[in-house]
Formats: C-alpha cells, structure tokens, sequence
C-alpha cells in the first residue's frame, strides 16, 4: 500500500515512524525533515499548496493522505482529495471546524447538548465583547476564533491582568484578524488541571487513546508565555496522576457525542480528534478540540502503540476501526527549543544530536520545525526537537529522558521539569485542593 504523509514536524514524523515498516511511505515537507527523509520518499513542498498535493498523490497513485497539521484541513484538503476519489485520513473542511472555528464548536455543544460545556460568548465587535466581560463579572480567557498554532490564547489572571487588559486583546484579535477572522471568543476561566484524550474516528465510532498531560507554558515552573508546547508525559495506566477512571471515561463520552453532534450538523467525522480538557471540581470539561493529533502528544501515544496504525487508519476511511491496544508503558517527551523561543527563537543555527547514545537511554528523537542542508540540521525560529523515552514507570522515563536531552547539542533550551516527580506532584495537590 502506498501512503502519503502531509506534515513537516515531529507529529508527522511520529506518525511516519509508526507507518513506515508497514507501508510504502511518501512524504510531502516544506522543509528537509532529517527523521521523515530517511524513512520516507519525500518530496519538498507548501502543505498548503492543496491543487499541488492533489497532484502529487495522483502522480504517485497512493491509497491513502494521512494529513498531519491543522491548517490544510481549514483549506479543504480533505475534500479537494476526495474529488478525485483518494481516502483521507482527517475531516473535510466542515467536519474540521470542531477546531478551526471556536465559536462553532461552542454554539454545536449548546444545540446538540453535548455535556462538559462551559460559559462563553461569541462576538465580532469590541463594544458587545466588552459588555460580556463586565456582566460576567469574574475572570475569563480570551481566544481568537481561527487558529494561532496554540499561542492565541490569553487568560486573565495570568497573561492578562484584569478586564482591561481583555477588552484591549479583544480590539487586538478584531482589528488585526488574529487568527484570520475579525471575531473573538470569550469564556469563563476554568480551574482544575489540563490533560488530553486523542482518538481515532471512523464517522461513527470512537477509539480513544491513552492520557497525556501537555506543558505548554516556555519556562520551568509553568511559567511564561503559552507555547505550542514545551513537552508531555503520559502513564503505564492509560491514566494520570490525579485522573481517575470514571473522569477519563466521562471525556470519552464527551468525545463520542461530539462525534454524532458533528455528523447530525455538517456530516461524518473521519480522522484523529483531540480532545483538551480540563478536570474541575464538577469533572472534565472540554477547553477545545483539535482535528488531529497533538504536537507533543503524539509523540507519547504512538511509540507505545501495539496495534498496527496501518489498519488503524484503514478503519477510519473505511468506517468500521477496530479498538487499539497499547504498551502498558510510561512515556516522557521533552521539547527542545532555540533560545529566545517563542518570541524570538534563532534561526539558521546548527544542531547535532547522537541518536546511538539518546537510544542507548531507551529514547528516540522526533524532528519538528528544522531545515538539513549540505548535511547540516538547522534551527528555524519554532520548536527543533523532541526527545522521548518510555519505560516501566514515569520516573525510570524521565530520568532517563532528561540524560537523553544532553546528547542534543546546540543553541537551545528545554524545560527540565516535564514529567517530574515535584511537578506532578504539585499537580496531584492542586487537584485536591480543588475537589475539597
């Protein structure tokens, strides 16, 4: 079978990586991946540039485009491929807008009464934004309807100081189309402790996957600017911490009404749903959904994956996906960023990594936003690299993935903290002092 990966990042090549001993492998990439290049017949080229991925897949006759990134999808990749009769793995355009219209997604949870919803409004004015802020009356985030690759958002309380500074955002967002729409969704500000379920979707039928909690703050201590994220950890359970069964299945359920919220509405949903959610005093409640997988999170699903992706996926197109077994592992995935990352990462700087010695601590490397060239692996201004380990327990898998990050070599940063003990442990805390 032929398959054509869309993507240029660490996600695509998780994803290449878990296809490519099943399949023959193609690839299309803006930039040279070292990771996908060498397991792949790749081709350099814009994502984005739909007519000429269409043409591509049909020069090569491939069976399948699994599509990696969001964008694309907003674009209509998915319908544009089907037109010429190619499967897809990712949603059509409509189906899509679970993630690439906020307000969509929020006014589909209220129609269909999908539970785990929360408080918002939907505006594409300053004066009616600003009212909402000040009748609502507590704190509230602040996000802007299209996609910002996960740095749009803003809280208040934490990247904003009061109401003020929202109602400012909120001019920001309109007046310069962040995000690409002149619109802005305001919510209540949710306490409690974030975490992600990715599944698999086959238009009917939900496979979810294990757990993972994301840190997508820049620097230790979850502190700094929101990022796309700065690393992941997930457990042997499937589980987290301070996540209990009965919440993990509440999100699954979640997911598996939005799926036929999602098909009454627009039409079948085929792909990877991510769903973000955040464990609150009442249970979890859905923060926003992504229409493929995670970056980080798909480094930490997929290496521990037993069952084979490959008819995974063919499930998916085909509408009768089997359930998926995985690993009863602990993983650890950490970022490594160029300095001055996200504001200002430096670009153009060499990085060298000893892949023997980072496999050596049981770890593997994901290249994510790099160049090669003329044998040389090149920093761009986002996200260079993910290492991650997996082993029998979460401290074995840190430990030995923070040793791994010493054989990556270069102007770059990484939070040290992901998957600790003190951090989680903070988290189990929270947690509690929450549910009192």
């Amino acid at each position: 079978m032929k398959i054509l990966v869309v993507g240029t990042g660490a996600r695509e090549h998780a994803i290449c990586q878990a296809l490519h001993k099943e399949a023959d492998l193609y690839s299309l990439m803006s930039n040279l991946n070292p990771g996908i290049a060498r397991i792949s017949q790749f081709k350099i080229g814009s994502e984005m540039d739909i007519q000429g991925v269409k043409k591509h897949a049909l020069n090569l006759k491939v069976d399948m485009v699994v599509i990696g990134p969001e964008a694309p999808l907003e674009h209509g990749i998915v319908d544009i491929l089907h037109e010429v009769g190619i499967p897809c793995v990712g949603p059509t355009q409509e189906a899509a807008r679970i993630e690439t219209d906020k307000a969509f997604m929020r006014n589909l949870f209220v129609k269909h009464k999908v539970p785990g919803s929360i408080a918002y409004g939907a505006f594409d004015n300053v004066e009616d934004a600003g009212e909402f802020i000040d009748d609502f009356g507590k704190d509230v985030v602040v996000k802007p309807v299209g996609l910002t690759g996960g740095k749009g958002v803003k809280i208040v309380g934490e990247h904003l100081k009061n109401s003020a500074d929202a109602k400012s955002y909120v001019k920001e967002i309109i007046d310069n189309k962040i995000g690409g729409h002149a619109s802005v969704v305001i919510e209540e500000r949710l306490v409690g402790e974030e975490f992600t379920v990715q599944a698999l979707v086959d238009g009917d039928n939900l496979v979810p996957m294990p757990a993972v909690q994301d840190h997508p703050h820049a620097f230790e201590g979850d502190q700094g600017p929101i990022t796309g994220g700065m690393g992941s950890y997930s457990e042997k359970n499937g589980l987290l911490p301070f996540l209990e069964q009965k919440d993990y299945d509440a999100s699954v359920q979640i997911m598996e009404k939005t799926v036929k919220a999602v098909k009454k509405e627009v039409g079948p949903y085929n792909g990877v749903l991510y769903g973000q959610f955040m464990l609150c005093r009442d249970g979890p409640r859905l923060v926003e959904y992504n229409a493929r997988f995670g970056d980080p999170e798909a480094m930490n699903v997929l290496p521990i994956l037993e069952t084979s992706l490959l008819e995974l996926f063919q499930g998916v197109i085909d509408g009768n996906i089997k359930n998926a077994n995985f690993k009863h592992e602990a993983t650890v995935c950490k970022y490594l960023v160029p300095t001055g990352y996200p504001d200002s990462g430096s670009a153009g700087q060499p990085i060298r990594v000893d892949e023997e010695k980072i496999q050596a601590e049981g770890g593997m490397v994901f290249y994510a936003a790099v160049n090669e060239k003329n044998d040389e692996v090149l920093t761009t201004s986002s996200r260079a690299l993910a290492v991650v380990t997996t082993a029998n327990d979460l401290p074995d898998a840190e430990e030995r993935c923070e040793r791994a990050t010493k054989y990556v070599h270069g102007d770059l940063y990484h939070r040290s903290d992901v998957g600790t003990r003190q951090l989680i442990d903070k988290r189990i805390q929270h947690m509690m002092e929450i549910k009192k």
